[in-house]
């Protein structure tokens, strides 16, 4: 597993990290996510041997980052923020570089290379010096050398910052193929790649966690959970209506695409009385949706709330 217990980065006054304590299992797949600025690059640089803590204990498969650095890091891929690289290497050149430093036997390295350009689709940059390469080239590059040793812990930095959307969906497929038997943590900005690859996700700001839960058990919170969402002719005429259905707390017009949504109470579900009056009515709609809950009002309240506390508070 990787663990970390009460780890803690400060710079003078300033805690970068404040105290993260969690721990992920093989076939967990943990998305960091937080506002810019948040503590979750430096968390990550602690976990992977790149950055001391202050205070605080990381472990990685067993071994202490602080004690047993070199074992830690064997068992370890990590691809940093901005996936650093020497730019006048080669991309082949750089993984044969990297296999290399890892100890890898020449066999092994020959049939790993081949493994991830063809996972990746690195082919026809191969013999490019990665300082010629587009954004997402160079993220695939740092992405393939931080899987080329088959490691049972990754750390990903946003694995898919500057990909396009085909390129995206590859890459997430890739993540969850290797899911299965490793213990992967990812930090993004990115809510919907929360949905996409991860099994849990942890919220962070100003250096501490404040939530911990599955992408459903987050979604939850939201107060569009449950809720129903419909496309009429007339949304003004029907708010009225639906206002009074057992179970709906409100109803609410997008000023935006004039989109209706009714929101429940508390534990009520609304989705069948709302069709049962809409049947006797005889309202025609063009498009009706049960909503999940909304990952980024609810990423904003978390971290927005937290804001106001410290505010309050100083």
């Amino acid at each position: 597993m990787i663990e970390t217990r009460e780890l803690c980065k400060r710079y003078g006054q300033f805690s970068a990290v404040d105290g993260v304590s969690f721990r992920v299992e093989p076939g967990q797949v943990l998305g960091f996510l937080g506002p810019n600025g948040a503590g979750k690059s430096t968390t990550m640089k602690m976990i992977a041997g790149f950055l001391a803590p202050t205070s605080g204990r990381v472990s990685v498969c067993g071994h202490d980052v602080g004690e047993q650095p070199i074992a830690a890091k064997r068992v370890l891929g990590y691809l940093p923020e901005g996936a650093p690289s020497y730019g006048e290497m080669s991309a082949l050149a750089f993984l044969r570089f990297v296999a290399q430093v890892r100890g890898m036997s020449t066999a092994d390295t020959a049939r790993r290379i081949d493994e991830v350009v063809g996972r990746l689709q690195l082919s026809r940059v191969l013999e490019q010096p990665i300082d010629t390469l587009s954004k997402g080239f160079k993220r695939r590059v740092g992405l393939a050398q931080a899987i080329l040793h088959d490691p049972p812990a990754l750390i990903l930095d946003e694995p898919t910052d500057g990909l396009d959307p085909n390129q995206k969906h590859e890459v997430r497929a890739l993540i969850q193929s290797m899911a299965r038997d490793k213990i992967i943590i990812i930090s993004t900005h990115i809510l919907e790649e929360v949905h996409a690859v991860c099994t849990r996700a942890i919220i962070i700001a100003r250096g501490k966690v404040l939530a911990d839960a599955t992408p459903d058990q987050l979604e939850a919170r939201s107060r569009f959970h449950q809720a129903v969402s419909l496309t009429v002719q007339n949304p003004v005429a029907l708010k009225e209506g639906l206002a009074r259905i057992e179970g709906v707390s409100a109803v609410e017009i997008d000023p935006q695409d004039g989109r209706i949504t009714a929101f429940p109470r508390s534990g009520e579900r609304i989705l069948d009385r709302i069709n049962d009056y809409l049947k006797a009515q005889q309202i025609t709609v063009s498009e009706m949706q049960l909503e999940r809950g909304r990952m980024d009002e609810v990423f904003r309240t978390i971290t927005t709330a937290d804001v106001q506390a410290q505010e309050a508070r100083a």
